[in-house]
C-alpha cells in the first residue's frame, strides 16, 4: 500500500498557492488529507486541487500537528510567525519565501542541483525554496559548472508580473486596456506604469546600489551551488508579461567549453529543454514555451565573442511553476521518497 501524507498549503488563495494545489493533483502526490490555509478573511471560501474541492481554513487557528508537510507561500512575515510553530508541531515546512533562505542551518534546495541538502532539514524542520529567478538560472548552469566550473555570471532578468502576485496581474491588465483605449492609467503596485514598459527595479534598493532581488541571486547561487567563489553580477527588470521569467546569461567558465559541448550537456540534464535553432523563432519565450509548463527552457547558446572562456544563453521558465510551486513539490517528493 502506498504511503500517503497530510499536506497543508499556506497561502492557498494566492497565485503560487493555487498552482501548488493544482500541481499536487497533476503530479499525483500521495496526499491523504489536504488543508488549504489562508487569512481569516478567506476562511470559508473554497479552492480546488484536481477533483477535490477544499474549504479554506483560518491559518491562525490551524493545528499543524495534523499535517506532516507544510507548503508555505504567504509572505515572509507569515512564514516567520508560523513556520517555526509548524515545525515544532512535527510538520516539515517547505517555505517559498525569502525569510529562511540565508540561515546556515536551513537547506536551500533546487532538486536538479543539490538534492542531497534535503537531508539537513532535521536541524530546524524547515527547507527553503529559492527565489524564482535563481532557480531557473542554477538549473541551467549546474551541468556546465560540474563540467568545467564557472568563475563569473552576468545575468539580466526579464521577470513577469505574476512574480509580484495577483494585484500586479490585475494592474497590468487594467493598464493595458487603458493605454489601448487612450484613457488615463494609475499605478498602485509598481512605482511607474508596467503596461508597455520595462522597470529596472525589483524589491528594495540596498546601500550598494543593487536591489534585494538582485542580491538574492548572488547569495542564493553561492549557497545552492556550494561554491562561494562564483561571482554573480545581476540586473533584474520587471516586464509586461503575465507568466514566465526570461534571463540573458553571460558566463565565464574556468575551462574553455564550446557552445556545441555546452548544448550537449544541457540536452542531457534533468529539467531542461533545449530549443536552440539559429533561425527566426528558434528560441524559447515566456509566452510560447514556458507559461503553464514545467521545464527550464534554454536557447541562444553561443560563445561570447568578448571573452575567451565566455558562453551566452537565454533561459526561460514559468515562475509560478518551476520558480515556486513545482520546485517546492519536487522537494516534497524527494522528502517522502528518501527521508520519511
Amino acid at each position: 500500500m502506498t504511503q500517503t501524507y497530510d499536506i497543508a498549503v499556506v497561502g492557498a488563495t494566492g497565485a503560487v498557492g493555487e498552482v501548488m494545489l493544482a500541481m499536487l493533483a497533476e503530479r499525483k502526490f500521495p496526499v491523504r488529507r489536504l488543508y488549504a490555509l489562508a487569512s481569516e478573511r478567506s476562511a470559508g471560501t473554497t479552492v480546488r486541487s484536481g477533483d477535490r474541492e477544499i474549504t479554506v481554513l483560518d491559518l491562525a487557528t490551524f493545528d499543524f500537528s495534523q499535517a506532516q508537510i507544510g507548503l508555505f507561500s504567504a509572505g515572509g512575515d507569515i512564514s516567520a510567525a508560523y513556520a517555526p510553530k509548524a515545525a515544532a508541531a512535527g510538520c516539515i515546512v517547505i517555505d517559498n519565501t525569502a525569510h529562511f533562505r540565508y540561515e546556515d542551518d536551513i537547506p536551500l534546495v533546487v532538486p536538479e542541483v543539490n538534492p542531497q541538502d534535503i537531508a539537513r532539514y532535521k536541524a530546524r524542520g524547515i527547507i527553503a525554496n529559492p527565489n524564482c529567478s535563481t532557480i531557473q538560472m542554477v538549473v541551467a548552469l549546474k551541468p556546465i559548472h560540474d563540467a568545467v566550473g564557472i568563475e563569473r555570471i552576468n545575468v539580466c532578468t526579464y521577470q513577469s508580473v505574476s512574480g509580484t502576485g495577483k494585484d500586479a496581474i490585475e494592474e497590468l491588465q487594467a493598464q493595458s486596456r487603458a493605454v489601448l483605449a487612450g484613457t488615463a492609467i494609475s499605478s498602485k503596485v509598481y512605482p511607474k506604469p508596467i503596461a508597455f514598459n520595462v522597470l529596472p527595479h525589483i524589491d528594495v534598493f540596498l546601500e550598494n546600489g543593487y536591489t534585494k532581488e538582485e542580491m538574492k541571486m548572488v547569495w542564493e547561487t553561492n549557497k545552492i551551488m556550494g561554491d562561494p567563489s562564483i561571482r554573480v553580477n545581476p540586473t533584474t527588470a520587471r516586464v509586461p508579461v503575465l507568466y514566465g521569467h526570461s534571463e540573458a546569461l553571460h558566463i565565464e567558465t574556468r575551462e574553455k567549453l564550446s557552445a556545441a559541448a555546452a548544448r550537449r550537456l544541457l540536452e542531457k540534464a534533468p529539467g531542461i529543454v533545449v530549443l536552440d535553432d539559429r533561425q527566426p523563432g528558434g528560441y524559447p519565450t515566456a509566452v510560447t514555451e514556458s507559461a503553464g509548463r514545467d521545464p527550464v527552457f534554454v536557447g541562444r547558446i553561443r560563445e561570447d565573442i568578448s571573452h575567451p572562456r565566455g558562453l551566452d544563453m537565454w533561459v526561460v521558465s514559468d515562475n509560478l511553476r518551476k520558480g515556486a510551486a513545482l520546485n517546492s513539490i519536487q522537494i516534497a517528493e524527494h522528502l517522502v521518497a528518501s527521508y520519511l
